[in-house]
């Protein structure tokens, strides 16, 4: 390991606990005014290319009849951990992560957009496999074609999402939902409020795009906890 790269995991591992630190100071309800505004989404990819991203398909929606999802009573919800790197096998997704915050407008900062490689942990929530919704984002594209999360929106009801903690643990979800949404009419209240249990959101940009505006909307995964390795 080179010694630019142990300055850069010095300066994440302290970049981690400075929002942990942050985090337990900030009255949730703060936090939570973000999030059920609508105002933490990501801003637009720069879908400089000629073939774009796969969106979900209609049969991938959530099924409302069911509710969100179903957590088994047997599987403990894990305690707080810094988030390492994630896995997503069906898309060959296996990416380092990184913690973001909010910007100074209350968007959900993404990870620097010259490393195509690379996902955002938001810890202004709680960390994956915690009781309560975790988020974990990242881009589309970039300049030079797609990025971490371009195959996001091909994902399929059963299709598992592995999170690495820095503790040891990985929290494997199993996706029940895919679903775009434009940013104008973003359902904060259904993508980030808990429901009690652990889940994951995993978001980048989609929908239609305009060299003007970027893309016009966020396509969104639904995934419960079902294992803890």
């Amino acid at each position: 390991m080179f010694a630019s790269d142990l300055s850069q995991l010095s300066e994440l591992a302290e970049l981690a606990e400075q929002e942990e630190r942050r985090r337990k100071r900030a009255p949730w309800g703060v936090i939570a005014l973000f999030l059920l505004t609508g105002l933490a989404l990501m801003r637009n990819g720069s879908g400089e290319f000629d073939v774009g991203p796969p969106q979900p398909a209609s049969a991938a929606a959530p099924d409302t009849r069911t509710g969100m999802g179903t957590f088994s009573p047997s599987l403990a919800p894990l305690a707080f951990s810094v988030v390492d790197r994630v896995r997503i096998p069906a898309i060959q997704v296996n990416a380092p992560v990184m913690p973001v915050g909010l910007n100074a407008d209350g968007w959900v900062t993404a990870p620097p957009a010259d490393n195509a490689n690379l996902a955002g942990w938001f810890t202004g929530a709680v960390s994956p496999g915690e009781t309560g919704t975790a988020v974990i984002v990242g881009h589309v594209d970039n300049q030079r074609g797609p990025a971490v999360f371009y195959g996001l929106g091909a994902l399929k009801k059963g299709n598992r999402i592995e999170v690495l903690r820095k503790d040891g643990k990985t929290a494997v979800f199993e996706t029940y939902g895919v679903e775009v949404f434009s940013k104008s009419g973003f359902p904060a209240d259904r993508v980030y409020g808990s429901k009690g249990t652990p889940e994951l959101r995993v978001i980048t940009c989609g929908g239609g795009f305009s060299k003007k505006n970027g893309y016009d909307g966020n396509v969104v995964v639904f995934a419960r906890l079902v294992a803890v390795n």
